[in-house]
């Protein structure tokens, strides 16, 4: 791949995602491992369990963490002996949590963005909130972990709210669990024990969203995220607490986060050369999936590179694929990623204020290959 589609300013290079080695879906691969599925890889070498508790708080980032001490004294602890794991690309929620729900990269399993193109209909498919034209089982047709801890007689459990139960995203990345709806912190916890207090092998996945949210709206240098990581911290404790002897808790987030100041955005809507050619503008700000008219592709290559300078790390789908950005890329999906990959640099955003102004809103963001996207926690109190 050419060097100037990898490098955004001078000494700006992207953190790869390790796949194979220290990325979510390795995680996800090695819990199964440890509780004795047959055929699971264990990169990670986590040690044999017979019941687990997978928390995932979305968008708690390792470097976040590791910056607020005081605020998770808890998680804090417990990352003195953890380590990071990178998210994969794009480091968002619907890749992240497809990564954990089937052990694949995201070139595997094909949920490749926040928002990208349905090939051959000319229309974005918007991961969270799904379109009912899209059968999301043929869209991510892969087994998950959790119909691979059945078939293995291990129970596999998620507990979560109740909002995301019947969602396309949930069917799609994390099909076949007992779902129990969860709508507090507490509800969470007690949930989650009552789960897996029965006898025989099991696997919960507990998710919380408050902080990711909170972080979008507010910022993650923000007092209310500060304090909503406090929350986190509350719940992991108390989750540690309450599950039965035997249980090992390990604890992660699909993504770090970064806020965007209004300087270091550049604008889809107000910048005609990041329009000329382009068909669909899909991804997110920090991470976009440009799709360009027929015969445009390199145009449209040329003219974001030079628009977006030292801000983002642009490069054509071919050259992204090659380069790793997604793992290896399944050929059924290949035409999911756009004819353009732009990946935010530092702290900016390709944002698009009249298409999308909910998104283009938020101050704290995510999704690039940033260290502040890319790494998140892992986190383990081995069981008692």
């Amino acid at each position: 791949m050419p060097a100037r589609t990898m490098t955004a300013g001078p000494g700006s290079t992207p953190l790869m995602p390790r796949y194979g080695e220290s990325a979510l879906p390795d995680l996800a691969t090695s819990l199964l491992a440890a509780l004795g599925v047959p055929a699971e890889a264990n990169p990670l070498d986590l040690p044999p369990a017979g019941k687990i508790c997978l928390l995932v708080v979305d968008g708690m980032g390792w470097e976040l963490l590791r910056q607020f001490p005081a605020a998770a004294p808890f998680l804090s602890e417990l990352a003195m002996t953890g380590a990071p794991l990178t998210a994969g690309f794009p480091s968002t929620t619907v890749t992240s949590l497809t990564s954990l729900g089937t052990g694949l990269p995201p070139g595997q399993h094909g949920m490749l963005g926040y928002q990208v193109a349905v090939p051959g209909h000319g229309t974005l498919l918007n991961a969270l909130h799904w379109d009912d034209r899209v059968d999301p089982v043929v869209w991510q047709p892969a087994p998950t972990i959790f119909e691979r801890a059945a078939r293995a007689g291990v129970a596999a459990l998620r507990v979560a709210h109740s909002s995301f139960r019947k969602s396309g995203l949930s069917a799609a990345s994390m099909r076949g669990a007992d779902y129990r709806s969860a709508n507090t912190l507490g509800a969470l916890v007690s949930h989650t024990a009552a789960a897996l207090a029965g006898d025989g092998p099991a696997l919960a996945m507990v998710y919380t969203g408050d902080l990711d949210a909170t972080g979008h709206m507010y910022g993650c240098g923000s007092d209310a995220w500060r304090y909503q990581l406090g929350h986190a911290d509350k719940l992991a404790e108390q989750l540690a607490g309450a599950l039965p002897p035997g249980t090992a808790l390990y604890i992660t987030a699909d993504h770090g986060m970064t806020d965007v100041p209004a300087d270091k955005r550049a604008d889809a809507d107000a910048l005609p050369e990041l329009r000329e050619g382009v068909r669909l503008l899909g991804g997110e700000p920090r991470a976009r999936h440009v799709y360009a008219a027929p015969g445009a592709a390199a145009d449209v290559l040329a003219s974001w590179r030079e628009t977006l300078g030292s801000r983002a790390w642009v490069a054509s789908r071919d050259e992204a694929i090659a380069a790793g950005w997604f793992g290896p890329v399944d050929p059924r999906w290949a035409a999911r990623i756009g004819d353009v990959v732009a990946a935010a640099a530092g702290c900016s955003a390709i944002v698009a204020t009249a298409a999308e102004p909910r998104e283009s809103a938020l101050v704290g963001m995510h999704g690039s290959l940033t260290s502040a996207d890319q790494l998140v926690p892992l986190l383990i109190r081995g069981p008692s």
